[in-house]
This record gives C-alpha cells, sequence and structure tokens, in this order.
C-alpha cells in the first residue's frame, strides 16, 4: 500500500526522495511524465509507478484522490506548482513542494491560502532546503529579539555541485537581478547588491545578497519587514557579477540562455552519492531591532538535497500521522523552529 504520491519522481532530487522515503517506513506511488525513467526507478527500488501529465487535470485528480498528500518535486515551479496545488484543493489533498523561487512562494500565500483553509488543506512550499534550515532559524531569533525590524540570513554550500533541475531554474532566473524585502514589500534591486563577510562559526566566508526564498518565506513566519538574504561566494566572482547588471538585457535573450541550457543538458544529472556524503552547508542568522540590539545563530547541516529528501520525507511523515496546520504554511510556521534539529547531521549553535 502507498502512503504518498511523488511527482517528479523521475527527476534528481526526486529520486532521492523515492530512495529515502524507507528510511521513514513510507512507500511513495512514483509519478511523472517521463515513461522510461519511471519504469527503470520502479523497477530498481520495488515500488509503483504511474504516468500523470499535470495538465491532464481529470487524470491527476483522480490519482490524488487516493492520498493525503502530495511531494511535489517537479520544477521549474513558475509552470507546474499552479497546476498540482488547484488539484489538490479539490481533491483535499496536502500539497508540499521544494521550490525556492519568491514568485512562486507569493502566489501560492496570495492565490490559495483561502482556498486551501475552506478545504482543510495545508500548503507548504519550500519543504527542502529552500527554505527549511533559513526559516527555522528565522523563527528562533524571532523568539529571541520579538521587536526585531531587520533579518538578514545567508548559508553556503561546502563541496558538492548542483542537479540538472536547480540549473534550469538558475538560467530560467538569468539577467533578472536580485530582491530583498523592505519595509514589508519585495523591491528589486541590482543582484549582488551588498557583499560582506560572515561568521559561519565553523568558518567566515564572503557572501554576497540574492533573492533566496526567504525574503518572501521568513516575513510570513516571524512579521519582520526588512529582510535580506546572503550565499556565500569567492570575492572574484562577486566582483565579477556587480557588472551583471549592465548585460541583463543580454542574458534575457533567448539565444543566449539556449547556448547555456545545451551546456546543462551535457552535465549529469546532479552530485554523486559520494560527491554528497563529503558536502555540507552552513547556515547564519541574524535580527537587529530599531535600537541598534543584535541577535545571531549558526547551524551545519548536509548538503542541500540529502537535507532536502530528509525534511520533505519527515513533513509528508507528520501530515500523514494528522500533524498539519490548515491553509499556507511556512516549515517554521507549521513545525516549529526546531523542526531543523529532527533532520540527521544538523547541527544548531548558541544564539548569541
Amino acid at each position: 500500500m502507498t502512503d504518498f504520491l511523488l511527482y517528479g519522481a523521475n527527476g534528481y532530487t526526486g529520486k532521492l526522495i523515492a530512495r529515502y522515503a524507507q528510511r521513514y517506513n513510507l512507500q511513495p506511488l512514483l509519478a511523472g511524465r517521463n515513461l522510461t525513467t519511471l519504469t527503470a526507478l520502479a523497477e530498481q527500488l520495488s515500488l509503483p509507478y504511474r504516468v500523470i501529465d499535470l495538465h491532464n487535470t481529470k487524470d491527476l485528480e483522480n490519482a490524488l484522490n487516493d492520498f493525503k498528500v502530495v511531494i511535489h518535486a517537479a520544477g521549474p515551479f513558475d509552470a507546474t506548482a499552479k497546476s498540482m496545488v488547484e488539484a489538490c484543493i479539490n481533491t483535499n489533498t496536502h500539497y508540499l513542494d521544494i521550490n525556492g523561487d519568491i514568485n512562486v512562494f507569493e502566489m501560492l500565500k496570495k492565490k490559495y491560502d483561502n482556498a486551501a483553509q475552506n478545504a482543510g488543506v495545508m500548503i507548504l512550499p519550500g519543504a527542502g532546503f529552500d527554505v527549511v534550515p533559513t526559516d527555522c532559524a528565522a523563527l528562533l531569533l524571532k523568539e529571541h529579539l520579538p521587536d526585531a525590524s531587520d533579518l538578514k540570513l545567508a548559508f553556503a554550500t561546502i563541496g558538492g555541485g548542483i542537479s540538472h533541475g536547480t540549473a534550469l531554474t538558475m538560467l530560467s532566473n538569468l539577467g533578472e537581478g536580485g530582491k530583498r524585502r523592505k519595509v514589508g514589500e519585495i523591491i528589486k534591486v541590482p543582484l549582488g547588491e551588498h557583499g560582506r563577510w560572515i561568521d559561519f562559526g565553523r568558518k567566515k566566508l564572503f557572501a554576497m545578497s540574492i533573492p533566496w526564498g526567504d525574503v518572501s518565506t521568513a516575513h510570513y513566519t516571524t512579521g519582520i519587514p526588512d529582510i535580506e538574504t546572503f550565499t556565500g561566494i569567492p570575492i572574484n566572482i562577486y566582483r565579477f557579477l556587480k557588472l551583471q547588471s549592465a548585460f541583463n538585457w543580454l542574458l534575457r535573450k533567448d539565444f543566449v540562455r539556449n547556448a547555456f541550457k545545451r551546456k546543462i543538458d551535457k552535465r549529469i544529472p546532479g552530485p554523486t552519492d559520494e560527491m554528497r556524503s563529503k558536502a555540507g552547508s552552513l547556515i547564519w542568522g541574524q535580527v537587529t531591532n530599531r535600537n541598534g540590539l543584535t541577535k545571531s545563530v549558526t547551524l551545519s547541516a548536509p548538503d542541500g538535497y540529502t537535507l532536502t529528501a530528509h525534511s520533505s520525507l519527515l513533513m509528508a511523515q507528520k501530515i500523514l500521522n494528522g500533524h498539519f496546520k490548515v491553509g499556507y504554511q511556512t516549515p517554521a510556521s507549521a513545525y516549529g523552529k526546531d523542526f531543523v534539529l529532527e533532520i540527521p547531521g544538523v547541527e544548531r549553535g548558541e544564539v548569541r
């Protein structure tokens, strides 16, 4: 008997979630559009599968009717989330995804929160590395400094690599610049508007501002009006990217994006198990109030893909056990600041 629907099981992260499901005593129904890859994965893991086209509403809803929860792992989410979440609302199915796109978070919150509440289901996007560890850090810091007005969050990846899907999502945002939240509103800013050195606890790294998902989600988690997000990057690359704004018009051209896509398609699907085992993630967060008082915290975690597999399965398990909140939720609003500590390999420092 299957426990949940895993859509996008043929993708890099989807396959990882499918492989890890047994650790949580869960059996997914593997779903997606590609019969060949689904069949191969189903045979490898001895799991059932079903070919479903997201644009075939009847077929999708028929499949969802048999499940309490779906883990939606098929990006790009700006093209896939709408169809899946509407089908979930119509079938009273809880929705999890591994999205990290600010626009998708905002769309799901603003368009479907009320409908999800009326249907008695939870919509929780960002159930993976985007944005679980940073969201939990944000809520922890908010509780330590309740009048915080400014939140800064950062992550750095140590080793590893990126998947085909992540690379394509990055490509879709090429030339689009950055975003941050100011006085409660999301505003467009240059990519890498700010650069700074950050002490991640285990090491000090240079980081630049990027449009990470917390620009959207952390505001709903904490209510903090000013939010900026950063990622670790070599300072020489930062200096180069500071020049990107002059070429954004060119980077948005189809022929440029198609050239990059051809290069991406020649890459391996994602980091190998050995690469992931040697990789890791560092997280940092800081809040400041209007009097200049600050609180900060650091975390260390597995690589983003491994963390995503664990966190999404933990959430699916909780939902199946009746632990959920209806309507639009963030990881920390649904499961609290300590949820991230349930993920194997995560360590959190003291709030200072």
